[in-house]
């Protein structure tokens, strides 16, 4: 709390007098919104400015301390504070993307806004972003693998994004079949936008509909769709109602417990098995494959499918 505290009084010397200074409060995003969530929400109605860099971030990925110290609901918290800009990266290049835009709207264009962005402390491999996805990193949603003929979408964030990049080479090595693979850099913005939209429609309703991002960029996709977070299932849900086709949502709901990252994601059934899963059974629903695939794929990947769900122990 004093820590947050100080970052309160240099965000708003900015604000009210123009300090050069730019804060980032740098913490465990456990410790985060759970925390000081009071501070965090007085943080916006003071009109705060910076930057709040959530770190070993998600419920899988601080594995080694228990429930105590594993994130699964920040962005559900940071989505209830309305000048919160929210995000949730995998890679490098979308960081770098998101705190110049932070950057330009709080300190050039003088946003009244403050950002909350989840890191990671996880290695593995950071890929380039494919051309023109900026816009898509910021609205909150791009195609990171695109795939010729796809039959179905997987959406991720985060650390999770791996497991689903990882569950694409599954399904095309052991089913053959093609997925594209989508960032979902905020679930939080793209279900602000697909509001915003909602609403000017139902206040015009005599001028062209207007679409969310959520809309337009999956406008036209075979589906199913299938989206898995480190966060519990609510923050993807959000997008929901504008998602064009079947939508299987997989999360970390449920307490933390201490063990290595791959055994959590797999306690959690967020790890690329469950994702593949997923996509087979959304498959088999649609009468596009038969059921017994989905149990050939239970048996190969060693799952139990009698265990006890994951929220319930």
């Amino acid at each position: 709390p004093g820590a947050m505290s100080s970052w309160i009084a240099a965000a708003t010397s900015y604000a009210n007098h123009g300090t050069p200074m730019i804060p980032f409060y740098i913490y465990y995003s456990m410790f985060g919104f759970q925390r000081i969530g009071d501070l965090a929400w007085a943080a916006g109605d003071m009109r705060a400015r910076g930057f709040m860099l959530g770190g070993t971030a998600g419920r899988t990925t601080l594995n080694g301390e228990g429930l105590q110290h594993e994130d699964g609901h920040s962005h559900i918290q940071a989505g209830l504070i309305p000048n919160c800009v929210s995000y949730d990266p995998t890679f490098s290049g979308e960081l770098a993307v998101i705190l110049q835009d932070g950057l330009k709207r709080m300190y050039v264009d003088q946003e009244d806004v403050f950002f909350y962005i989840t890191l990671m402390n996880e290695n593995y491999r950071h890929r380039a972003l494919p051309a023109g996805s900026e816009q898509g990193v910021l609205k909150g949603l791009y195609c990171l693998q695109p795939a010729d003929g796809a039959d179905v979408q997987l959406l991720g964030s985060g650390t999770i994004l791996n497991e689903v990049l990882a569950a694409a080479d599954l399904l095309r090595d052991d089913f053959g079949l093609q997925a594209n693979v989508w960032s979902a850099t905020s679930f939080n913005l793209l279900a602000r936008d697909g509001r915003a939209a909602e609403r000017h429609n139902r206040l015009h309703p005599t001028t062209a509909p207007q679409q969310g991002w959520v809309e337009q960029q999956l406008a036209g996709q075979q589906g199913p769709f299938i989206a898995a977070t480190d966060y519990i299932r609510a923050y993807a849900e959000q997008i929901r109602e504008w998602v064009p086709g079947r939508y299987t949502v997989l999360g970390t709901d449920g307490f933390g417990r201490s063990d290595s990252r791959a055994n959590l994601r797999r306690h959690f059934e967020v790890d690329r098995y469950h994702v593949v899963i997923a996509a087979l059974k959304a498959l088999a629903d649609e009468g596009r494959l038969p059921a017994g695939r989905v149990a050939e794929a239970i048996a190969r990947y060693g799952i139990d499918a009698d265990r006890p769900a994951p929220w319930t122990v």
